[in-house]
């Protein structure tokens, strides 16, 4: 209702489930959906997976409780440009939906990074060590670990350095002030980390950066 009522913002469907989701988004072809991961039959993500699956204009944001939501990373995995935290004022919620709208992604240094590394972080280091311990979980972020590493093999060491600031939630304007890069030049080694590691957005590009190891939970 409070997004209804928003000036520049048009709301023009509404879902209970996960399938509901799927076939609204493809019969309204919306530029955002706000979507929930805990819902009856279909869950959030692979509703998410379903909408962003044709490569269409609609983008996609997940709700998450945060501290207990498990899910979001497999929701950030499935093609979700970003996610909002149920608790966030009506304000950064407006704002979260209008960056996914504009086509960039939602990368809040202070929640995505944290919830991203929390997740990722838990894979074991290079050398074998940490993370948390033998088990499923384990094995699943070993595997996305070398994925990662032999994509990352078609980019070049500039590329990889501006993907691990990326991986860091630094914007555009920031990488530029960091290597010394008019912000043009930052743009265009985007498009082409973009391109040659096929990533949707800058969402996956961070996901990336964590689960190669260029980046870690501490930072």
């Amino acid at each position: 209702m409070v997004i209804a009522e928003t000036a520049d913002v048009e709301v023009v469907g509404e879902a209970g489930t996960g399938a509901e989701a799927v076939r609204l988004a493809a019969e309204l072809r919306p530029d955002v959906v706000v979507m929930d991961i805990r819902m009856p039959g279909m869950d959030g993500i692979e509703a998410t997976r379903l909408v962003t699956a044709d490569g269409g204009p609609t983008r996609v944001v997940v709700l998450t409780t945060f501290d207990e939501d498990e899910h979001v990373y497999a929701a950030l995995h499935a093609g979700a440009s970003g996610f909002l935290v149920k608790d966030m004022a009506l304000d950064d919620i407006l704002g979260a939906v209008r960056v996914v709208a504009a086509g960039d992604a939602l990368i809040a240094p202070g929640v995505t990074r944290r919830l991203i590394g929390a997740f990722v972080g838990g894979r074991p280091s290079r050398s074998g060590t940490g993370g948390p311990g033998p088990g499923a979980r384990g094995v699943t972020a070993v595997a996305a670990a070398v994925a990662a590493e032999r994509r990352l093999a078609a980019i070049t060491g500039r590329e990889r350095e501006i993907l691990t600031l990326v991986g860091r939630g630094l914007s555009n304007t920031e990488i530029a002030a960091e290597l010394v890069l008019s912000i043009a030049t930052v743009k265009t080694y985007m498009t082409r980390l973009l391109a040659k590691l096929d990533a949707r957005d800058r969402v996956q590009l961070v996901i990336l950066a964590y689960e190669a190891g260029l980046v870690s939970v501490s930072g």
